[in-house]
């Protein structure tokens, strides 16, 4: 128990003393992160708009399968990008196997899930009323659906702030497609991981707190988020 409490106390100092170390590991993992979440939501919040806006065979299924992807393990889907990316693999010539280019686009696969079911929804919620008044009103198609867009902001903004807390918090992606190559593609869970089974506790500690008060941020927001809504 004492081990544990000199552990937890080097953790902290690393962090009010802002170690190098742990500095580089949290920017890295706070940029790729945000890489990935901004390659998703160019490629999730059309779609996600698509869906909602437009009625279709299927659609139904459609939304529960995607629903069903929200808990899809990171480990699937390192694997399934290794596959397309690495040497002999169709994506192979890239060279991106073990970059941290790989491990964004790992991450928005693993995250587009989460940000097209909660655009459909926030856009799905919002009063079909709106955009009758819009119409109504003279505006064209594309102004109403913009009128929508807008009511839906927030439903939105907690979509990308999820998709953001997902990206961070994930292990399996990091470690298969970027290697946990030291000052490279080593972030903050690959880190825990390789630090933990080294018994070195300290670093791993420190991180972790680190990832806690993200994951604290991230409630936080989202809950902002939702009451302005």
């Amino acid at each position: 128990m004492a081990y544990l409490w000199e552990a937890l106390k080097t953790a902290i100092h690393l962090i009010v003393t802002l170690d190098p170390e742990v500095v580089e590991i949290t920017w890295r993992s706070l940029r790729l992160s945000a890489a990935s979440t901004l390659l998703a939501t160019i490629v999730c919040v059309p779609l996600g708009a698509l869906i909602a806006f437009h009625s279709f065979r299927g659609k139904r299924l459609l939304l529960n399968v995607i629903q069903a992807l929200y808990s899809l393990p990171t480990v699937c889907v390192g694997i399934f990008v290794y596959a397309f990316i690495f040497g002999r693999g169709p994506l192979g010539s890239l060279g991106l196997v073990f970059t941290p280019t790989a491990i964004v686009i790992g991450q928005a696969i693993l995250i587009s899930p989460i940000m097209v079911g909660l655009t459909v929804s926030a856009l799905s919620g919002v009063d079909k009323a709106i955009r009758d008044t819009t119409l109504s009103l003279g505006a064209s198609q594309s102004q109403a659906i913009w009128a929508i867009v807008k009511e839906a902001r927030f439903g939105m903004g907690a979509a990308l702030i999820l998709g953001f807390g997902r990206a961070i918090s994930e292990v399996g992606v990091a470690t298969i497609l970027g290697g946990n190559i030291d000052g490279f593609t080593r972030t903050i869970t690959t880190t825990m991981s390789l630090e933990y089974n080294k018994g070195e506790f300290e670093l791993s500690m420190a991180l972790g707190i680190i990832l806690l008060l993200v994951a604290l941020v991230i409630a936080m927001m989202v809950n902002l988020v939702q009451q302005r809504r």
